[in-house]
């Protein structure tokens, strides 16, 4: 068994380590084909070595024994979202190839659909696929909305922080940890975010429906977080009520299995006596 564990964490490695090669290749090829800055290869380096080492440690602290269709397609999105990254930031030193930067964006907004149907087709779904999914999203948004941020103004950076604003405040405010319902209305304002950014980020609008577009965005996004918090807020003693309700019912469970591994360290520790004492007698 420990055998087969060790090999599957290779094969989960070897995933991530094809990940981060596959984004050095798009960097490498986006250099060649526009010239990529250096501001944009650090960049672009960076994201790769991130994601490789935050998902490497998220995966071996799961059970996964197989990385799924699903999460590849994920990491591919992660992989397009390195290049947007890595043009954007090259994008303070030189303008940007819009077309370069529209396609591969409109390619990770198209895959965002794809991962969850493989995952639900292919009954591969995980809460380390859905954090990953989401992660990415979040990044995606937040590179958008630096890159619409130079030309609207640093007001749209709200709509990429949002979402790191709430983890930030989660941290002291316990109760925005709880779970929310699912939800449609959620899902469709998560996606809209992308296109809305998209679409102004492309130039094809002029400057009024650019930042009307953008302040759309941003009110929608600031309506489902308001709806979430406000229920989160509602719902908070409730939900506080069923943590320590649990918490109470997996403590004998915590209590067995502490007083069991202490009775097998135990009788180990009785037998390596005795096989000492047989040893000794020997000599």
């Amino acid at each position: 068994m420990a055998l087969n564990n060790t090999y599957n964490t290779r094969l989960l490695l070897h995933e991530t380590a094809v990940g981060a090669g596959a984004q050095i290749l798009l960097l490498a090829l986006l250099g060649t084909a526009i010239g990529l800055g250096p501001v944009g290869w650090l960049t672009g380096l960076a994201f790769a070595i991130a994601t490789w080492a935050v998902l490497t440690r998220a995966l071996s602290r799961t059970w996964l024994h197989s990385f799924g269709a699903a999460n590849r397609v994920t990491l591919a999105r992660a992989t397009l979202v390195g290049g947007v990254t890595a043009l954007v930031a090259d994008s303070f030193e030189s303008p940007p190839p819009v077309t370069v930067l529209v396609a591969l964006t409109a390619v990770a907004l198209i895959l965002d659909a794809v991962d969850g149907q493989v995952a639900r087709r292919t009954g591969t779904s995980s809460s380390l696929g859905a954090r990953f999914d989401m992660e990415v999203d979040a990044v995606l948004i937040l590179v958008l909305s630096v890159y619409v941020a130079t030309a609207l103004g640093p007001w749209v950076l709200l709509i990429g922080g949002m979402r790191y604003a709430f983890v930030a405040a989660a941290r002291f405010l316990p109760w925005l940890r709880g779970s929310l319902p699912p939800s449609r209305a959620r899902k469709t304002v998560a996606a809209l975010q992308g296109i809305l950014l998209l679409v102004v980020g492309s130039g094809i609008l002029p400057y009024a429906a650019a930042f009307a577009t953008a302040l759309l965005a941003l009110t929608l996004l600031s309506w489902s977080f308001g709806r979430d918090i406000r229920w989160l807020w509602s719902t908070r003693d409730r939900q506080a009520d069923e943590v320590a309700a649990l918490r109470a019912d997996r403590q004998p469970d915590l209590r067995s299995d502490l007083q069991a591994a202490l009775r097998r360290t135990d009788h180990q520790e009785e037998r390596r006596t005795d096989r000492q004492v047989e040893l000794q007698a020997r000599a």
